[in-house]
């Protein structure tokens, strides 16, 4: 499971560094198309991380 969390933070935070200040379907776009898939991650939460990077914010905490 640790390797599934560490693919996940290191996604969102490699699409924070390119997506920082796009609009949120755009990054949503993006997110939908790069993170693995991982267990209990459903669409409401992956468009709150998208709205973090949209207001150029890193919520992968790295």
């Amino acid at each position: 499971m640790h390797d599934t969390e560490e693919a996940l933070f290191r996604t969102v935070h490699g699409i924070a560094g390119r997506f920082a200040g796009q609009p949120v379907p755009v990054v949503m776009d993006a997110l939908l198309r790069h993170l693995p898939k991982a267990p209990g991650l459903e669409v409401t939460e992956i468009r709150k991380i998208a709205e973090e990077i949209s207001v150029g914010r890193d919520p992968s905490g790295l």
